[in-house]
């Protein structure tokens, strides 16, 4: 078994390195970076009494940013954010970084791309760009109505983003977040499935911020009367926070095979317990990089240099399973994952989030 699926790379304990036993073959870091070429970067912002916030930053192609993906959302419960879903579901595809953050700085972060791009990638900001930006509510810890995250951060995350394994629990979009009652935020994990003669990876990146204590189950085991209570419990954030899924893999996928892998996360989430609530805002975006230079690029569209004809290769819907149950399993890890990386948090107005209790879970 690789270390690094036993740890992150700041020491932290992931769920495996608990003991935990998991279906499936994760990649070489368990991790959304398994699939090539795929980076992750983070701006962490942690100060005084009421800073608990940041940016999580994704780039499916960051070689090749203008290159578009293949993609679908599928919306569990809409009481949340997601910018740029009506041109992936209209066009089945996704050009660009995605971020992840809070709720209330989704503007900022959808700012940060745009200004990332044009200076990053010129040719690229001559084209109109609708960035995919998806939040999280953190106002239990961080004091959201106070605009601490800025676009200059946002750039910094982009710029950070790297492949390998990656920091979960408390960093980025995650730092303020709460997820069954206790200190919630990132987790990732991967899988490996095999067709036709090569290897693919399925990768699952989460912003956790949802669920209630007495729904938690973790392999299956029921833990809410289980592992006791206590004065920590966020009364207010029971159920109320949502979470952001983004699934990726370099298999040749449609579209609508994109979407169809969007919708088993919900299975994947129902594994750990919740039921999801009204009040969460529970979107998942999954897309495919499989395909480079399949659809043609936005920018010669516009500029009238596109070729005549877009051409894509995909999986056949009759092997399509194996990448379903991928995604479940990866899921459900990755929570697992957000719980167990992660430590106790006092924040805004005082308020105290526990970190989850290893011992209830120790084979």
């Amino acid at each position: 078994m690789s270390e690094n699926w036993n740890r992150t790379p700041d020491g932290l304990t992931r769920a495996r390195g608990l003991g935990l036993e998991f279906p499936g073959m994760p990649g070489r870091w368990n991790a959304i970076t398994d699939v090539p070429g795929l980076e992750i970067g983070t701006t962490t912002l942690i100060a005084g009494d009421n800073v608990r916030t940041g940016v999580t930053a994704v780039h499916p192609r960051r070689a090749n940013p203008g290159d578009p993906c293949a993609a679908g959302v599928h919306v569990l419960n809409g009481n949340g954010e997601m910018t740029g879903v009506s041109w992936i579901a209209e066009s089945g595809t996704m050009t660009g970084p995605i971020c992840l953050t809070n709720t209330h700085a989704v503007g900022v972060a959808h700012a940060g791309i745009v200004e990332w791009v044009a200076a990053r990638h010129p040719e690229l900001g001559e084209s109109w760009l609708l960035p995919v930006v998806a939040e999280t509510w953190d106002g239990m810890l961080n004091e959201i109505n106070r605009q601490h995250l800025t676009t200059q951060h946002v750039v910094d995350a982009l710029d950070a983003a790297v492949s390998g394994p990656i920091a979960e629990g408390s960093v980025g979009g995650g730092t303020g977040m709460v997820c069954y009652g206790y200190k919630g935020g990132n987790g990732s994990a991967s899988r490996l499935v095999g067709y036709g003669g090569q290897t693919y990876s399925v990768g699952v990146l989460l912003q956790a911020n949802f669920g209630r204590r007495e729904e938690l189950t973790i392999r299956g085991r029921h833990l809410g009367n289980v592992v006791p209570d206590d004065e920590s419990r966020p009364e207010s954030a029971q159920g109320a926070g949502s979470v952001i899924v983004i699934v990726a893999t370099d298999a040749p996928l449609l579209p609508d095979q994109c979407r169809a892998l969007a919708r088993r996360v919900t299975i994947g989430l129902a594994r750990t317990g919740t039921h999801g609530s009204h009040t969460s805002g529970d979107i998942f975006l999954a897309l495919s990089t499989g395909n480079p230079g399949g659809f043609g690029a936005n920018a010669e569209a516009l500029s009238g240099a596109s070729r005549p004809l877009d051409r894509l290769e995909f999986i056949p819907w009759a092997a399509i399973n194996p990448f379903f149950a991928a995604v479940v399993q990866a899921t459900e890890e990755a929570v697992v994952n957000a719980l167990v990386a992660n430590v106790a948090m006092t924040g805004y107005r005082g308020h105290y989030v526990a970190a989850f209790p290893h011992d209830a879970v120790v084979p």
